[in-house]
């Protein structure tokens, strides 16, 4: 089995070596990784991978070899073993049926009936509308379709779950992609202000000119201290899920930011603000930074730029626990308002276009929230929110 991992990772880009497999060997056979998915993947990744860089490759590696789902959160009694979760059949709906199904009206409510089930189920089950399994219209599940349900496993589909049972791995942005449209640069440069600041200098070539032709050629070097980009950046990106279909647009404005501003912050958070963020995805459940902490350190000249698709359960906006990943003990929303009323300048860039925003009620709610300062991810919406920053 483990012949075939290797090989797999190896495939992926990774330089592993027939020495480093001997090492996870050895490792395994000292019992330093038992029956546990999470410790397995942290002690083949030290020992396999010696650099950094080939970590996201290890990853689509791992995950791919060993598709399923990993352990369920603490505080449930139950694990579902994985085989009941395998993907045996599609069930297609009409837009009539979807219509006929119905909510169950509430996050508890749901969080109870989810709970109550893994009790009574004793087998796998696949294509119904009551038990934990694949396809069908059961609230709980993959492979199917409910309004509102709890995804366990599987990949998403409809995306209506406001639970993931699972956890899930995300991939930092990355910095150096190449711009597809160089007119994004264009459209931030309305936000630089230019200030000249500090003790470095450089040539400045028109005095330069006149002085050396008042003194009669010889030449006299006039210098000036530099000027610099004065405003002051904050970017927060929505990272995973739904964000993965625009992950290459978004790339692209995250390299176009790094160019244009000398002070620039970024942090990552997931669908919705709550009382943390991180900088690095690959450690987002070990290295958070607390939100309050945040607000704290970057003054109120800062500029803060939300990237995100607004796209979620609308629970994980207005309600305590409605995180789809954690039980957040403050809504979204309060998170939310705390942003905007400690900067004066808060932008929200939606890569979803425009016309289908009206169709997501939690776009509507986030919308309400930055006080309509949404724009659409384009180049007139990004000039647009330029011009509102600079304000």
């Amino acid at each position: 089995m483990l012949i075939e991992f290797f090989q797999q990772v190896r495939a992926a880009g990774v330089p592993a070596t027939p020495r480093e497999l001997l090492d996870l060997l050895r490792a395994l056979e000292a019992d330093l990784a038992f029956a546990s998915q999470e410790a397995f993947y942290l002690l083949a990744r030290t020992c396999l991978v010696k650099d950094e860089k080939h970590y996201d490759r290890f990853d689509l590696a791992f995950s791919h070899y060993f598709e399923g789902i990993g352990d369920l959160e603490a505080g449930l009694d139950k694990i579902i073993p994985e085989d009941w979760l395998e993907q045996t059949f599609a069930k297609q709906l009409t837009e009539e049926e979807r219509q006929k199904l119905k909510s169950l009206g509430s996050l508890d409510k749901l969080m109870e009936e989810f709970k109550k089930r893994l009790e009574e189920q004793q087998k796998r089950h696949a294509g119904g509308n009551k038990w934990i399994g694949t396809g069908g219209t059961s609230p709980f599940g993959h492979g199917g379709y409910h309004p509102e349900g709890i995804r366990v496993g599987g990949q998403s589909k409809n995306r209506r779950a406001v639970k993931v049972w699972e956890q899930r791995e995300f991939k930092n942005l990355d910095d150096s992609e190449a711009l597809s449209n160089r007119n994004m640069q264009v459209a931030l440069k309305r936000l630089r202000q230019f200030a000249r600041t500090g003790a470095h200098e450089e040539l400045d070539l028109e005095q330069t000119i006149r002085a050396t032709a008042r003194n009669a050629g010889h030449l006299d070097l006039k210098m000036v201290r530099e000027k610099h980009n004065a405003v002051k950046v904050l970017l927060l990106f929505d990272i995973g899920g739904s964000m993965d279909d625009h992950i290459e647009l978004v790339e692209s404005l995250f390299t176009a930011c790094r160019t244009e501003f000398k002070h620039l912050e970024h942090y990552y958070f997931h669908n919705c603000l709550y009382e943390s963020v991180w900088k690095n995805n690959q450690r987002r459940f070990q290295e958070r930074t607390s939100t309050l902490d945040l607000i704290h350190k970057y003054s109120r000249d800062y500029k803060v730029i939300f990237v995100g698709d607004a796209s979620m359960s609308p629970y994980e906006i207005a309600v305590p626990g409605g995180s789809v990943e954690h039980f957040n003990d403050e809504a979204g929303q309060a998170w939310m308002q705390r942003v905007t009323a400690t900067w004066d300048r808060v932008v929200w860039l939606n890569p979803v276009p425009e016309q289908y925003w009206p169709y997501t009620q939690s776009i509507g709610m986030m919308r309400q929230l930055v006080q309509e300062r949404m724009y659409p991810l384009t180049l007139e919406g990004l000039d647009q929110a330029m011009r509102e920053l600079v304000k």
